[in-house]
């Protein structure tokens, strides 16, 4: 079901890239000052180092519990998962930092300030950076992994990786395409890494 869904994803963003430039307008005409603070200060919840430190920070825990004999099933679980979580991200955002360097598209705000749209292929310019977004990808490989934990709250993971990862788009941080493409290769990589490097972990629904 999640390789249906990150294609799906994916495609969509496809269709959104001749779309792109007037929605990233429109959100950048109509949202207010005081939304936009606190759409910036929630965004700060899709980083990759947050997330990526924490799942370090359970690793360690399950070591040292591990190195005083505290045997807890519940500790070795959470290990796996952060396994899981760093192999997803690491995978993903490989595959979403060579298509930033190949394709090389600029941010909305290279738009909206200076009047410079669109993709730059082959520049290999560190700084155009747009396409796809992390936040979204990482978000996702979240909502993932959260649903394998607790696969009841499937619709809560997913809706808030969703939204968080439409932050960027509200915020002009990233165009509606980079938003939607980012979340597909996280779902898709996600869903792969779990399936050949920890069967058993994810709900058989994946």
């Amino acid at each position: 079901m999640l390789l249906w869904a990150g294609w799906i994803l994916i495609a969509l963003g496809i269709a959104a890239l001749p779309l792109d430039r007037r929605i990233a307008h429109f959100f950048y005409d109509h949202i207010s000052q005081a939304n936009h603070r606190w759409l910036n200060g929630v965004t700060h919840a899709a980083k990759a180092g947050h997330w990526l430190g924490a799942a370090i920070l359970a690793l360690v825990a399950a070591a040292v519990a591990r190195q005083l004999d505290l045997h807890d099933p519940k500790l070795d679980m959470l290990a796996n998962y952060s396994l899981a979580f760093i192999a997803s991200l690491t995978v993903g955002s490989a595959v979403l930092h060579m298509i930033k360097l190949l394709l090389g598209r600029r941010r909305p705000r290279d738009d909206m300030e200076m009047g410079l749209y669109g993709f730059v292929p082959f520049a290999f310019n560190t700084n155009l950076n747009s396409f796809p977004s992390g936040h979204a990808l990482t978000i996702f490989c979240v909502g993932v992994i959260f649903t394998c934990v607790w696969p009841m709250l499937w619709p809560l993971w997913f809706g808030v990786a969703a939204f968080l990862a439409g932050v960027r788009a509200l915020l002009t941080a990233h165009f509606l395409s980079d938003v939607l493409i980012g979340s597909g290769i996280g779902l898709i990589t996600a869903r792969i890494l779990l399936a050949l490097g920890f069967p058993g972990f994810a709900p058989t629904w994946f």
